[in-house]
């Protein structure tokens, strides 16, 4: 047994980058809780430069080990292996580029590392349905590795289990672990009004909000799309979105189509959405195209905030019942305006204030989560 040595257990996080994504935030707090003295967590990641996330991880005494871009297999592969042997024999490789993994933990099994985790974040079903004759030799040659190679396998949900790991219910090897959230931050005193004041919101505004990286499976076209519904039929509806990425100049310009601008607000990233979600939100909406399991609808709750998600979220991501409304994405902007104005109405606020014990009591805790990391990480 690793736990039984002096030396500390050494594990490798391999991802793309260490920006404010769902991925990352989670393994940030996951590095805050977990026993530092036990496990030393390095990060390699691809970009050349830094990262939101980098400074905190340096203070936390990780390191950031930088490889070429994965898109350049070859070169990431040398770089890679080169890195196993320089840095003398990790314990544990935990991969969290999905089906990329597989070229991962092939180069990690190599290097002799015993312990070797492929980690599935999003159900990307849909997407291999309909991908072309390359994508499929590529998502059938990584599939197998990760089927050879993988040690371990982790998921966010069963759904996104099962888009991965060819054998999902049938192999021992691969289980659910939620990942979890701190809620703590849920507890601190809010002013909501000046937090409101500060974003240049009313401070009776009814506030559509929204968390999630600019990019295409959060489906911000069609967010924007409900909220000026919304707000034709509500004067005092706002839209708030919390987040950055590559697609943000598109849904500005969208917003100015729509004729909403100055009825919205773009945040940008921020190092915690809690305040965002207590002291600025009313509503919570995701009309996500796919996802794993969003921990922001997590967190949602745990703020009280009603929710419409979309039908393709896992309907594991629900805590607190009378708070989540899933519809399709295929019902008509129209419906989504009217479900996210009954939610805005007809929540009771015993409901909403009753959420965060309902989430903290849940398979959402994080220390939970962190603990179950800390057994799978000290196995050979």
């Amino acid at each position: 047994m690793i736990a039984e040595s002096r030396k500390p257990i050494r594990v490798a996080q391999v991802l793309a980058g260490m920006a404010p994504g769902g991925i990352e935030t989670w393994l940030v707090r996951v590095l805050r809780h977990i026993d530092r003295q036990r496990f030393q967590i390095d990060f390699i990641t691809h970009p050349d430069g830094p990262c939101f996330y980098d400074e905190e991880v340096l203070l936390l005494g990780s390191r950031i080990i930088r490889c070429p871009s994965a898109k350049r297999a070859w070169a990431y592969g040398r770089a890679l292996s080169r890195t196993f042997r320089r840095e003398g024999g990790y314990d544990v490789v935990h991969s969290h580029l999905h089906h990329y993994s597989g070229f991962v933990l092939r180069i990690a099994a190599r290097a002799g590392v015993p312990v070797r985790i492929a980690h599935c974040h999003s159900d990307t079903s849909a997407a291999q349905a309909g991908a072309g004759f390359l994508r499929r030799l590529y998502l059938n040659r990584t599939k197998r590795w990760i089927d050879r190679y993988a040690t371990l396998g982790l998921s966010v949900s069963p759904a996104a289990g099962a888009a991965l790991f060819s054998t999902w219910n049938v192999d021992p090897r691969w289980r659910v672990l939620y990942c979890g959230i701190e809620t703590d931050a849920f507890h601190a005193t809010v002013d909501k009004q000046a937090f409101r004041r500060n974003l240049g919101l009313p401070p009776d505004a009814l506030v559509i909000g929204h968390v999630g990286t600019f990019r295409e499976p959060k489906n911000h076209v069609f967010l924007v799309e409900v909220a000026a519904a919304v707000m034709a039929r509500e004067p005092r509806a706002h839209l708030l979105l919390v987040s950055d990425g590559p697609l943000r100049p598109a849904i500005e310009s969208k917003v100015r189509q729509l004729g909403i601008a100055d009825r919205t607000v773009f945040a940008g990233q921020v190092a915690s959405t809690v305040s965002f979600l207590r002291g600025a939100m009313d509503v919570f909406v995701f009309p996500s195209l796919w996802e794993g399991l969003p921990l922001s609808v997590v967190e949602a709750q745990a703020a009280g905030l009603p929710c419409v998600i979309s039908d393709v979220v896992t309907p594991d991501v629900i805590v607190a019942k009378a708070m989540v409304e899933r519809l399709r994405l295929t019902a008509p902007v129209e419906q989504w305006a009217q479900a996210v104005l009954r939610l805005l109405t007809q929540t009771p606020e015993a409901v909403c204030r009753a959420a965060l014990i309902e989430v903290e009591s849940s398979r959402f805790n994080l220390q939970s989560c962190v603990r179950t990391l800390e057994e799978i990480y000290a196995q050979r």
